[in-house]
């Protein structure tokens, strides 16, 4: 019956590379989805206009247009999750593939299993979760409505600022949030002074303090090293 529902959710596939294409083809079309193709940035433009796809899967560095072009053009227009499938490592090329509007970044070479799991993460945001008055991840809950948050049914009390940042990690649930991300959300911060950095670290780790079962290896805010945080969806 999941095989069945996932033939409605069409997953585009942009990669240069056909061997990339067939394998991402056969292993996806075995979970159900529909799987369109695209070999070059021109083709994949074109292809999201005319397919509307529930997702995308990206390469960066594409024959024709560079992979960070793609996503701005794709994001003048569309909201539609991009996961990034790349060779590239560096920390730069990720921070900048997620501001400009990626939901997620995989380097090659990749686990399968992992990537399914990121498409089933950014299909759950397809039904925003700040449009639910209730969240639930592992043991830890939060009713927007009463703006109550509970651990194993125990009431967390946080400070506006640590609601603020788990708030927009739940409206983003699953997806890499970089440091500037949050910073501008939550402070309103766009500038790079150590200082802001260092505030944005502390309270992050004063928030693990009080929903982590052990906040010295989180199972809720995972930390994406030099970039930023991540949400575990359940």
């Amino acid at each position: 019956m999941k095989m069945e529902k996932n033939k409605d959710i069409r997953i585009l596939i942009v990669d240069d590379e056909k061997a990339i294409r067939n394998f991402l083809r056969v292993s996806l079309a075995a979970c159900g989805y529909s799987i369109y193709e695209a070999g070059s940035g021109k083709e994949a433009l074109e292809k999201v206009i005319v397919l509307n796809p529930e997702v995308i899967i990206l390469d960066l560095g594409l024959p024709d247009i560079d992979g960070i072009k793609v996503i701005r053009q794709i994001r003048k227009s569309s909201r539609t999750p991009i996961i990034i499938l790349s060779v590239r490592e560096e920390v730069g090329d990720k921070v900048t593939a997620l501001e400009e509007g990626a939901d997620d970044y995989l380097t090659k070479p990749f686990n399968i299993a992992e990537l399914l799991a990121r498409i089933r993460a950014v299909l759950r945001r397809l039904t925003p979760a700040d449009q639910e008055s209730i969240f639930r991840t592992g043991k830890l809950i939060i009713d927007f409505t009463k703006r109550l948050v509970t651990v194993s049914g125990k009431p967390v009390e946080l400070t506006p600022t640590e609601y603020e940042i788990i708030k927009l990690m739940v409206r983003n649930a699953g997806k890499v949030l970089t440091h500037r991300q949050i910073l501008k959300e939550v402070w309103n911060k766009t500038d790079e002074l150590e200082g802001v950095f260092h505030l944005l670290r502390v309270t992050v780790s004063n928030l693990r303090s009080k929903i982590e079962p052990d906040p010295d290896r989180p199972t809720y805010i995972l930390t994406e090293p030099c970039i930023g945080y991540r949400l575990q969806d359940f």
